[in-house]
Protein backbone atom coordinates (compact mmCIF):
# COMPACT_ATOMS: atom_id res chain seq x y z
CA UNK A 1 0.00 0.00 0.00
CA UNK A 2 1.51 3.29 -1.10
CA UNK A 3 0.21 6.84 -1.31
CA UNK A 4 2.20 9.46 -3.18
CA UNK A 5 3.20 12.72 -1.54
CA UNK A 6 0.91 14.56 -3.96
CA UNK A 7 -2.05 12.37 -3.01
CA UNK A 8 -1.32 12.79 0.70
CA UNK A 9 -1.46 16.57 0.26
CA UNK A 10 -4.68 16.29 -1.76
CA UNK A 11 -6.32 14.11 0.90
CA UNK A 12 -5.33 16.56 3.65
CA UNK A 13 -6.77 19.43 1.58
CA UNK A 14 -9.94 17.39 1.09
CA UNK A 15 -10.26 16.77 4.84
CA UNK A 16 -9.89 20.49 5.60
CA UNK A 17 -12.29 21.42 2.78
CA UNK A 18 -14.81 18.88 4.12
CA UNK A 19 -14.87 20.66 7.47
CA UNK A 20 -14.86 24.17 5.94
CA UNK A 21 -17.76 23.41 3.57
CA UNK A 22 -19.76 21.79 6.38
CA UNK A 23 -20.01 25.19 8.06
CA UNK A 24 -21.48 26.60 4.84
CA UNK A 25 -23.86 23.71 4.18
CA UNK A 26 -21.93 22.82 1.00
CA UNK A 27 -20.35 19.65 -0.35
CA UNK A 28 -16.56 19.41 -0.71
CA UNK A 29 -15.07 19.13 -4.18
CA UNK A 30 -13.91 15.60 -5.02
CA UNK A 31 -12.63 16.44 -8.52
CA UNK A 32 -8.91 16.41 -7.59
CA UNK A 33 -9.20 13.11 -5.70
CA UNK A 34 -11.65 11.13 -7.80
CA UNK A 35 -8.79 8.75 -8.73
CA UNK A 36 -8.53 7.76 -5.03
CA UNK A 37 -11.58 5.53 -5.25
CA UNK A 38 -10.25 2.26 -3.80
CA UNK A 39 -12.15 1.25 -0.66
CA UNK A 40 -9.96 1.79 2.42
CA UNK A 41 -10.28 2.02 6.16
CA UNK A 42 -9.51 5.59 7.27
CA UNK A 43 -9.27 7.65 10.44
CA UNK A 44 -9.03 11.42 10.63
CA UNK A 45 -7.51 12.92 13.77
CA UNK A 46 -7.76 16.59 14.68
CA UNK A 47 -5.30 18.27 17.04
CA UNK A 48 -5.63 21.78 18.43
CA UNK A 49 -2.32 23.18 19.73
CA UNK A 50 -1.02 19.60 19.94
CA UNK A 51 -3.98 18.29 21.96
CA UNK A 52 -6.52 15.81 20.62
CA UNK A 53 -9.67 17.59 19.42
CA UNK A 54 -11.42 14.74 17.59
CA UNK A 55 -10.75 11.39 15.99
CA UNK A 56 -13.21 9.23 14.07
CA UNK A 57 -12.95 6.82 11.22
CA UNK A 58 -13.77 3.52 9.64
CA UNK A 59 -11.63 0.48 10.47
CA UNK A 60 -13.05 -1.49 7.56
CA UNK A 61 -12.99 -0.45 3.89
CA UNK A 62 -16.67 0.49 3.59
CA UNK A 63 -16.12 3.68 1.55
CA UNK A 64 -13.83 4.76 -1.25
CA UNK A 65 -10.78 6.54 0.14
CA UNK A 66 -11.95 9.98 -0.99
CA UNK A 67 -15.44 9.54 0.51
CA UNK A 68 -14.04 7.99 3.70
CA UNK A 69 -11.82 11.06 4.25
CA UNK A 70 -14.81 13.40 3.83
CA UNK A 71 -16.99 11.40 6.22
CA UNK A 72 -14.26 10.84 8.82
CA UNK A 73 -13.13 14.50 8.78
CA UNK A 74 -16.65 15.78 9.30
CA UNK A 75 -17.36 13.18 11.98
CA UNK A 76 -14.11 13.96 13.83
CA UNK A 77 -14.93 17.68 13.74
CA UNK A 78 -18.61 17.55 14.61
CA UNK A 79 -19.63 14.16 15.98
CA UNK A 80 -16.86 12.83 18.25
CA UNK A 81 -18.83 12.33 21.48
CA UNK A 82 -15.77 13.15 23.59
CA UNK A 83 -15.70 16.77 22.38
CA UNK A 84 -18.09 19.60 21.58
CA UNK A 85 -18.59 20.23 17.85
CA UNK A 86 -15.81 22.25 16.26
CA UNK A 87 -16.56 25.98 16.04
CA UNK A 88 -15.80 27.74 12.77
CA UNK A 89 -13.24 30.04 14.42
CA UNK A 90 -11.30 26.95 15.62
CA UNK A 91 -10.63 25.68 12.09
CA UNK A 92 -7.46 27.75 11.65
CA UNK A 93 -6.05 26.25 14.89
CA UNK A 94 -6.61 22.64 13.85
CA UNK A 95 -3.94 20.31 12.49
CA UNK A 96 -5.32 17.38 10.51
CA UNK A 97 -3.80 13.89 10.48
CA UNK A 98 -5.01 11.04 8.27
CA UNK A 99 -4.40 7.34 8.85
CA UNK A 100 -5.12 5.04 5.88
CA UNK A 101 -5.46 1.49 7.21
CA UNK A 102 -4.65 -1.96 5.95
CA UNK A 103 -7.31 -4.63 6.33
CA UNK A 104 -7.38 -5.82 9.98
CA UNK A 105 -6.21 -9.38 10.56
CA UNK A 106 -6.89 -11.46 13.65
CA UNK A 107 -3.87 -12.19 15.84
CA UNK A 108 -4.13 -15.91 16.51
CA UNK A 109 -2.78 -17.13 19.85
CA UNK A 110 -3.18 -20.20 22.01
CA UNK A 111 -2.15 -18.33 25.18
CA UNK A 112 -2.76 -14.61 25.90
CA UNK A 113 0.92 -13.90 26.66
CA UNK A 114 1.69 -14.61 22.99
CA UNK A 115 0.09 -11.25 22.18
CA UNK A 116 2.98 -9.54 23.93
CA UNK A 117 5.43 -11.02 21.42
CA UNK A 118 3.25 -10.57 18.33
CA UNK A 119 2.37 -6.88 18.70
CA UNK A 120 4.84 -4.49 17.06
CA UNK A 121 4.80 -1.10 18.77
CA UNK A 122 4.92 1.70 16.21
CA UNK A 123 3.72 -0.57 13.41
CA UNK A 124 0.50 -2.20 14.59
CA UNK A 125 -2.81 -0.63 15.48
CA UNK A 126 -5.19 -2.84 17.43
CA UNK A 127 -8.88 -3.66 17.47
CA UNK A 128 -10.53 -5.59 20.27
CA UNK A 129 -13.90 -7.23 19.68
CA UNK A 130 -15.74 -9.02 22.44
CA UNK A 131 -19.27 -9.79 23.54
CA UNK A 132 -19.25 -6.76 25.85
CA UNK A 133 -17.67 -4.10 23.64
CA UNK A 134 -15.11 -3.18 21.05
CA UNK A 135 -12.38 -0.61 20.71
CA UNK A 136 -9.62 0.55 18.38
CA UNK A 137 -6.28 2.26 18.93
CA UNK A 138 -4.23 3.57 16.02
CA UNK A 139 -0.52 2.60 15.78
CA UNK A 140 0.65 6.11 16.68
CA UNK A 141 -1.16 5.98 20.06
CA UNK A 142 1.36 3.47 21.43
CA UNK A 143 4.31 5.56 20.25
CA UNK A 144 2.91 8.92 21.43
CA UNK A 145 2.26 7.46 24.89
CA UNK A 146 5.40 5.32 25.16
CA UNK A 147 3.37 2.13 25.59
CA UNK A 148 4.81 -1.35 25.78
CA UNK A 149 2.62 -4.17 24.35
CA UNK A 150 0.94 -4.92 27.68
CA UNK A 151 0.03 -1.29 28.34
CA UNK A 152 -1.20 -0.97 24.75
CA UNK A 153 -3.49 -3.97 25.27
CA UNK A 154 -4.76 -2.70 28.64
CA UNK A 155 -5.57 0.70 27.11
CA UNK A 156 -7.31 -1.06 24.23
CA UNK A 157 -9.51 -2.86 26.77
CA UNK A 158 -10.28 0.46 28.44
CA UNK A 159 -11.13 2.05 25.06
CA UNK A 160 -13.57 -0.83 24.49
CA UNK A 161 -15.24 -0.02 27.82
CA UNK A 162 -14.01 -3.26 29.33
CA UNK A 163 -11.74 -4.02 32.28
CA UNK A 164 -7.95 -3.99 32.06
CA UNK A 165 -6.61 -7.42 31.18
CA UNK A 166 -9.74 -8.35 29.20
CA UNK A 167 -7.26 -9.14 26.42
CA UNK A 168 -6.30 -12.23 28.44
CA UNK A 169 -9.79 -13.65 27.82
CA UNK A 170 -9.49 -15.55 24.52
CA UNK A 171 -13.24 -15.10 23.94
CA UNK A 172 -12.31 -11.53 23.00
CA UNK A 173 -10.67 -11.29 19.59
CA UNK A 174 -7.76 -8.97 18.86
CA UNK A 175 -6.95 -7.78 15.37
CA UNK A 176 -4.00 -5.79 14.10
CA UNK A 177 -3.61 -3.45 11.19
CA UNK A 178 -1.01 -1.05 9.88
CA UNK A 179 -1.49 2.50 8.66
CA UNK A 180 0.03 5.10 6.41
CA UNK A 181 -0.05 8.16 8.66
CA UNK A 182 0.44 11.70 7.39
CA UNK A 183 -0.47 15.15 8.67
CA UNK A 184 -0.54 18.78 7.71
CA UNK A 185 2.30 19.38 10.18
CA UNK A 186 4.79 17.44 8.09
CA UNK A 187 4.00 19.50 4.99
CA UNK A 188 4.06 22.83 6.85
CA UNK A 189 7.69 22.20 7.82
CA UNK A 190 8.77 21.97 4.17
Amino acid sequence: MEISTTDKKLLLELARDSIRTYFKGEKPTLEKVKHLSEKRGVFVTLHKHGVLRGCIGFPMPVYSLNTAVVEAARSAAFHDPRFPPLAEDELSSIDIEISVLTLPEEIKVSHPNEYLEKIRIGKDGLILEGPFGSGLLLPQVAVENNFNPETFLNCLCQKAGMSFNCWKDLNNKIYRFQAIIFSEKEFKKK
